[in-house]
């Protein structure tokens, strides 16, 4: 599998965040559920935007943050997103290319405008997240291309995308594709909001179509409806290859049917910003895969770079995590 011309695929939701500071009082005013994703409508976010405290910029969206996460490490990467043909759809577009990631998609010419996540920041480093999801959500099985589904070592699914009937479609295509061409399949189960409005759709996804998944506890728990860690992995594992799940300060755990490989969080001086931690802890454990690493290894990557990610604003790395990593590990 090593011979592919890229080591990851990823399919999600292209947004571009914006990221602001804000303090508690900033919550309470504006009617937001402190450290949860709420997805809104264009006039609401166009308000809470001209609410926001001043902030930046990026191209971001789970999967995406991902595979930016994989170009640091050195690894080739791809992405499947829809955008507009507007201002925020441009520097999607752009960021992505510019840190080295394959975005083969054209702008969509009609429909909603680009999505947008507005994030606020509290001191505590806790994130609450506004979701316009805009023309991100239109993708369907035309957008999946069977040519870059096919080069990936592995295709990445993000589970924020997983609403609409096409979105699912897409999944499985990509899945299929994927199997079809010898490769494997990997899906994030991203916030346990998702797992609870589709449930029995994510369940016949990862019995079905896919070898390695990645939650949180609340999302693995949610997905099995379960208040226990254990039975819900214990589950999970028995479905497919791999299931790398975040534990949080703890560390996270890395399971197969045959091992349970325990990995530490890296120590962070300060945590000033917790938005992309899964997403560069996945980075980390695809890459880790998709080289060949032993299974402790690829969690370590992980644990590295969702360090890294978390010690600044903003869910993209700003050291480069190739060299961070080759420091860390020797």
């Amino acid at each position: 599998m090593a011979n592919a011309p890229f080591d990851v695929v990823g399919v999600g939701n292209a947004i571009v965040d914006v990221i602001g500071q804000s303090d508690e009082n900033d919550l309470k005013r504006l009617g937001l559920n402190k450290g949860t994703m709420t997805l809104i409508d264009d006039a609401h976010a166009e308000w809470l935007y001209s609410e926001m405290n001043t902030g930046f910029e990026i191209s971001g969206g789970s999967a995406a943050n991902t595979l930016t996460g994989i170009a640091s490490l050195g690894g080739r990467g791809a992405y499947i997103g829809k955008v507009r043909d507007d201002q925020l759809g441009g520097v999607f577009s752009q960021d992505l290319k510019a840190v080295g990631v394959d975005y083969p998609m054209r702008a969509a010419t009609e429909g909603p405008s680009t999505a947008r996540c507005l994030i606020f920041v509290t001191p505590d480093a806790d994130r609450t997240m506004q979701t316009y999801l805009g023309v991100s959500v239109m993708l369907g099985p035309e957008d999946i291309d069977p040519e870059t589904i096919g080069d990936a070592q592995i295709t990445y699914l993000e589970g924020y995308l997983f609403d609409r009937d096409e979105a699912k479609e897409a999944f499985v295509k990509a899945a299929e594709l994927a199997h079809a061409a010898g490769r494997r399949v990997a899906l994030t189960l991203s916030d346990p909001f998702c797992v609870d409005r589709h449930r029995a759709s994510f369940q016949n996804l990862v019995e079905g179509h896919v070898d390695i998944v990645f939650a949180n506890h609340d999302e693995i728990t949610s997905l099995y409806e379960t208040e226990s860690f254990d039975e819900a992995v214990g589950k999970l594992v028995g479905k497919v290859d791999i299931a790398a799940v975040t534990r949080g300060a703890e560390g996270s755990v890395i399971v197969t049917p045959d091992e349970i490989v325990e990995v530490a969080a890296e120590t962070v001086e300060k945590v000033v910003d917790t938005t992309g931690a899964g997403d560069l802890f996945a980075a980390g454990v695809l890459y880790g895969l998709t080289q060949g690493y032993e299974l402790a290894v690829a969690g370590k990557i992980g644990s590295i770079c969702a360090a890294e990610v978390i010690s600044h604003y903003g869910a993209r790395p700003e050291e480069s995590l190739k060299d961070l990593v080759k420091e860390k590990l020797g």
